[in-house]
């Protein structure tokens, strides 16, 4: 090997390991992350580099050669016609830096090849169709994480032996091939986040199927029939595809069925249809953004093992059934944009439900009362409740108060009334509130300043709550965890009165923060310059005068500033983040100069504005924020992406 191939670099969390000798595995470079005892002193460990040496794959002793996750680059040269047949078995080069079309004679001399694994690289250009001609007992292909691009590779037919074909997340089209049906040894076809068209007509050959994954492409037609002939299915994906019709009676027939995944397609007609208490395997059902009708199938509450439930975004109607209890292991529930009634109702239902971390109701119960019931108590660990967009009337109610878990409330877009309760600091974990469009009153209280997750992180990571099914905001942002969603207080849209309280600068955690559309009067507190992590910042639409203070240009993170229809007065702040925000900012001030503004800094008088009052423009809806990566390592924070924030969540 030359000096420029397979060097080690003394970086990451790698290690490089050879074994040689007589017989079996003669060179092995598992590279994988090694964890190490608290009480082990730390070593570093190599990553190679370079390129892989033709060497290595036209070897006449290797039969497993892995060279994942290291840095490995440049391409996979083609093997002379005249290299003798090779032993190889295995030949894994996922997670390196490949680059290049992929070799289509190569296999040609791997007549023993069982298993390839190419992903997570940046190869190119189409997928050969060679492997199984070559190697008759090839079973494994995994190119998942490339830049593929063209059709399916037609010849899969004479892949007898092929049990996985993986290939999501490339460029792939075409019309779904007819052959795929025929390869009926396949037990995991994993095809996501493709240009792939066609139907899952055809289907029924393949009865060995454990997992089927076609998210994210352009499948058309619907769930046909033959699906029940899939007895050992356990994976079903078709989410973010184009599919339509009823779901098949047949469903039911898959008994051993764990993940259903159908969100964001157009299916529709009840779900009364499907027997769901044949799946007794059944954990997770996801059926967002669909047109689903008529109630919640008694059936379901049979899966006793289920463990996440979405529903959101259909045309569900009626109560919530006391069966729903019998999940004992449920820790995810979304059933936001329907048409369920009784909230009161529900949550006496619900509060049982011992292990139910997320509850997202909100977009149903229009115009209900919002419960205040001492009665309505438990919910022991839930960390995110949604109950927002269901004009609700009446107070933050009392029961709130007792959810000593909890991460996450949203209870915007209701028709609330009366002040924020004194009892809000006392949610210790709190760190996403938003009560926006909403007819609360009163002064900013100071108990909100000394929320203790806004003020400190502390142990966060004790109550990092993982989502059980990805968590989903208006502009298609997700989330996995809990503690990975931004720290936001919205108090927009209602009518505060007072000053802001200087205390607001102890929130140094505080990611979003937003007091547009109320009537605060005071000044903008110097406070505010200390809350470094702020990422967008509304003030937007109150009564505040005097000027802006300069220690606001400490907010090196700030993405979105606006303090616009104010009686703001003097120059606006420069350097820093301020030279990125546009007059827009700033509208409605007349006494306000800077140089992105009509009025100069040092001039007689200000021109007439000609720019709309934000007040004369519907800005009804919530200024947001979509938020990027802080830091990339070495590379400097630019910009803040802006968007509409969390106008919804499911």
């Amino acid at each position: 090997m030359g000096r420029d191939q397979l060097q080690p670099r003394q970086e990451g969390r790698r290690y490089f390991a050879a074994f040689s000798g007589t017989s079996g595995v003669h060179l092995t470079v598992p590279c994988q992350p090694h964890r190490l005892a608290a009480t082990q002193p730390v070593r570093q460990l190599a990553v190679l580099s370079g390129g892989l040496p033709p060497e290595l794959v036209r070897s006449s002793s290797i039969l497993v050669l892995d060279v994942s996750f290291n840095s490995l680059t440049g391409g996979l040269a083609e093997l002379p016609s005249s290299t003798a047949e090779t032993p190889m078995q295995v030949l894994n080069i996922s997670s390196n830096q490949f680059t290049g079309r992929f070799p289509s004679t190569s296999w040609e001399v791997m007549k023993s090849l069982v298993t390839l694994n190419a992903s997570n690289n940046s190869f190119s250009g189409q997928i050969p169709a060679t492997y199984c001609l070559s190697a008759p007992s090839f079973a494994v292909l995994e190119l998942s994480f490339n830049q593929f691009s063209g059709n399916i590779p037609r010849g899969l037919n004479n892949c007898t032996m092929l049990k996985m074909l993986a290939a999501g997340y490339n460029h792939l089209s075409g019309t779904f091939s007819e052959e795929i049906f025929n390869v009926t040894s396949l037990e995991h076809l994993s095809l996501p986040s493709n240009q792939l068209q066609g139907s899952l007509h055809g289907i029924s050959k393949l009865t060995n199927m454990v997992t089927l994954d076609l998210g994210g492409n352009d499948i058309s037609g619907n769930i046909p029939e033959a699906i029940g002939d899939l007895n050992r299915l356990e994976e079903l994906h078709l989410d973010y595809n184009i599919m339509s019709g009823e779901l098949p009676a047949a469903l039911s027939n898959c008994t051993n069925i764990i993940t259903i995944d159908l969100r964001t397609n157009h299916f529709s007609g009840e779900l009364t249809k499907v027997n769901f208490s044949n799946m007794s395997n059944l954990k997770k059902i996801d059926l967002l953004y669909n047109s689903f009708t008529g109630t919640i199938p008694e059936s379901i509450y049979s899966c006793s093992r289920l463990i996440a439930l979405r529903l959101s975004g259909n045309k569900l109607d009626g109560q919530l059934s006391p069966r729903i209890s019998n999940l004992k292991y449920l820790a995810f529930l979304s059933l936001g944009i329907n048409s369920f009634t009784n909230i009161t109702n529900a949550l006496h239902i619900l509060k049982i439900s011992r292990n139910l971390a997320t509850l997202f109701i909100g977009n149903n119960f229009k115009g209900e009362l919002m419960p205040d019931d001492d009665i309505i108590d438990g919910f022991d660990n839930l960390h995110a409740l949604d109950i927002q967009g269901c004009q609700l009337s009446g107070k933050i109610p009392l029961w709130i108060s007792r959810l000593a878990n909890l991460n996450m409330l949203l209870l915007n877009n209701n028709q609330l009334t009366g002040p924020i309760p004194g009892w809000i600091n006392s949610l210790s974990h709190l760190f996403f509130m938003d009560v926006s469009n909403n007819n609360l009153t009163g002064e900013i209280p100071l108990n909100l300043t000394e929320m203790p997750m806004l003020k400190s992180t502390g142990d966060a990571t004790q109550f990092d709550l993982v989502f059980q099914l990805p968590v989903y905001n208006c502009p298609l942002l997700q989330y996995r965890v809990v503690t990975s969603v931004p720290t936001v207080l919205n108090l927009s849209h209602n009518y505060f009165t007072g000053v802001i309280p200087p205390q607001i600068g102890q929130l140094k955690e505080l990611g979003v923060l937003d007091f547009s559309f109320n009537k605060l009067s005071g000044q903008i507190p110097k406070s505010i310059g200390n809350i470094i992590n702020l990422l967008l910042l509304d003030l937007s639409n109150n009564h505040l005068m005097g000027a802006i203070p300069g220690a606001l240009d400490n907010l090196h993170f700030l993405g979105a500033f606006n303090v616009s229809d104010n009686d703001l007065e003097g120059p606006v702040p420069s350097g820093g983040q301020f030279n990125t925000f546009g007059a827009s900012s700033f509208d409605g001030n007349t006494h306000l100069c800077g140089p992105m503004l009509i009025h100069k800094c040092g001039s007689a008088q200000a021109p007439p504005t000609t720019i709309l009052s934000t007040k004369q423009i519907n800005y009804k809806v919530p200024f947001g924020i979509a938020f990027s990566a802080f830091f990339v390592v070495g590379v400097l924070y630019d910009q803040i992406v802006l968007s509409r924030y969390f106008r919804c969540i499911y």
